[in-house]
């Protein structure tokens, strides 16, 4: 095997023995072949939409395949190959389509591609990452893949809330097919990774717009990090729409609902307030499950990434259930929805309702909900602060956590910035500094966390409406400061959108992604100031003056 999709990647170079994040080899060529498989589709579909011929079913399965690879979200084999069989019919299909209507199609291999292979692993390196031998070619196209992939997992959440965009789909399959090609160079490639960073501007505006629009807009609020005396469901994951069918499907049954690491944000929407039994959030960031879960005593809900496999000795390994793009071999798997009715949490529910109630591991409250709504009602205050010098900067900390021991330096960052800085959050890296008491500025908490990592759009709606609000001409003049800490693919898509936007100078830690070649990182250097991250000291210093 081979993978470097990830900041953990062994030795800051690729997993070749088996994953850091769990995944055996098969699974990685496995994955290889189902991201080869949807590039082919991709590339007939592509094709037929400029005919008014492409098909929103095959949309639909990019989609959920490119999601199903994200770093921790699928580790079961089977459920890999059968999305691979049925990536293969499909595309067959269009194929079909094409000849029928005279429909010449792009002279890729993975168009033609037509047959699961008997021994897959004499082909890995004919369809995985290796396959292409140019350093910086492969450093693009693989950071065109990773955005991509993020992108789709956005998307994806939004279709299952009824709300698309032919657009996402285009700009989708379009990447996959242009770097299927075997002549497209680094100038075509850094063009396209804008592009892509455009498709995930464009994906978080619409599950913005299908989460408030269905769940209203996210509220202050301070979160129960506390435990209720009922059993209880843990739900991890991104999915909303998962997670209001499964309180609508526990409402007085006696099983409570909690939140984990990043569906905390689940707790500030309005609709999800008025079930009593929705008790809080229960632990911290993803990679601490192998501690926590051991105390939860419930059951637990990955609605996507974010999965941790057990260890052998893990005493919750039997209570663990999976939907939509997730899968863990063991875990017992819940169905997609099925003519127009919601999923069947039954099973899961009546699990939960024969286990112990949570221990606690911690008591309190925490606070959240400053997503671009909430903020921009504050603008006043905001901006009279930042006027009269109560707050200098503006920090944004969004990204992912990791268990790396060196990410104990975003917690030191935070504690070190001076007080007159204010840290805008997205995702679960600020798992790292949300439960420090950094105190407010006049009422303003010096920790706005926006909500999950697609909220990281909040931010740039927050960032552009100051960029207004003091007469700025360029996004680059306000006092904010980007330390954005990554770990998967769906950060690599809030880079690319970040620097779509035009946003220059972000650092970006623990480390730089081991699929940036030594030139493509210098030309992010160089055209956007693209840096790494140093030593608390120092980057307090360089940054903030300190």
């Amino acid at each position: 095997m081979f993978c470097f999709q990830c900041q953990e990647a062994a030795g800051g170079k690729g997993c070749t023995v088996k994953g850091v994040c769990g995944k055996e080899p098969e699974t990685a060529h496995l994955m290889d072949l189902l991201v080869y498989v949807v590039r082919g589709m991709s590339g007939v579909n592509e094709t037929l939409r400029t005919k008014g011929l492409a098909s929103k079913e095959a949309s639909w399965q990019i989609l959920d395949a490119l999601f199903c690879t994200i770093t921790n979200a699928n580790f079961d084999d089977d459920a890999i190959r059968e999305r691979i069989t049925r990536a293969l019919s499909v595309k067959a299909r269009l194929v079909g389509i094409a000849k029928a209507n005279n429909i010449s199609l792009p002279a890729l291999d993975e168009i033609y591609f037509e047959a699961f292979p008997t021994q897959y692993h004499a082909s890995g390196s004919t369809v995985g990452v290796l396959n292409e031998a140019n350093e910086d070619i492969r450093s693009l196209k693989q950071l065109i893949t990773y955005g991509v992939k993020g992108a789709a997992a956005y998307a994806e959440h939004a279709l299952n809330l009824g709300f698309e965009d032919e657009d996402i789909y285009q700009m989708i399959e379009n990447a996959l097919m242009e770097i299927s090609r075997k002549d497209i160079d680094a100038a075509h490639l850094t063009a396209l990774a804008l592009n892509v960073g455009e498709c995930g501007v464009k994906a978080m505006a619409l599950l913005d717009k299908a989460n408030t629009s269905a769940y209203g807009h996210p509220e202050i609020t301070k979160v129960n990090i506390g435990v209720g005396k009922n059993p209880g469901i843990l739900v991890s994951g991104h999915d909303l729409k998962d997670f209001e069918e499964l309180l609508i499907q526990t409402e007085g049954t006696g099983v409570d609902v909690y939140t984990h690491s990043e569906m905390l944000p689940a707790n500030y929407y309005p609709a999800f307030k008025k079930y009593p039994h929705f008790i809080g959030n229960y632990g911290n960031a993803w990679w601490k499950q192998h501690e926590e879960f051991e105390h939860f005593n419930g059951v637990f809900l990955f609605t996507t990434n974010c999965i941790v496999p057990p260890s052998k000795s893990s005493t919750y390994a039997d209570r663990i259930y999976t939907t939509g793009s997730s899968g863990l071999p063991g875990a017992t798997h819940i169905p997609a929805r099925g003519d127009g009715k919601p999923k069947d949490f039954s099973a899961l529910i009546a699990h939960a309702r024969k286990c112990a109630p949570p221990q606690a591991i911690e008591e309190g409250e925490i606070i959240g909900g400053f997503a671009h709504n909430q903020v921009l009602a504050l603008a006043d205050k905001v901006v009279e602060a930042v006027k009269s010098g109560a707050i200098r900067k503006f920090v944004v900390m969004a990204g992912c956590d990791g268990r790396m021991k060196t990410r104990s330096y975003y917690t030191d960052f935070a504690e070190a910035l001076p007080g007159d800085s204010v840290i805008l959050t997205a995702g679960c890296a600020k798992y790292r500094y949300n439960k420090l008491p950094l105190g407010d500025i006049g009422g303003i908490p010096r920790v706005l966390d926006a909500g999950q990592c697609n909220d990281s759009y909040s931010l740039v709606v927050i960032a552009l409406a100051l960029k207004d609000a003091f007469g700025l001409k360029d996004i680059n003049e306000l006092p904010i400061v980007y330390n954005i800490a990554w770990y998967e693919q769906k950060a690599v898509i809030v880079l690319l959108a970040l620097l779509s936007l035009g946003v220059k100078n972000i650092h970006l830690g623990p480390t730089l992604p081991a699929f940036l070649s030594a030139n493509v990182t210098k030309v992010l250097v160089e055209n956007f100031g693209i840096g790494g991250i140093s030593t608390v000291e120092d980057d307090m210093r360089d940054w903030m003056g300190a």
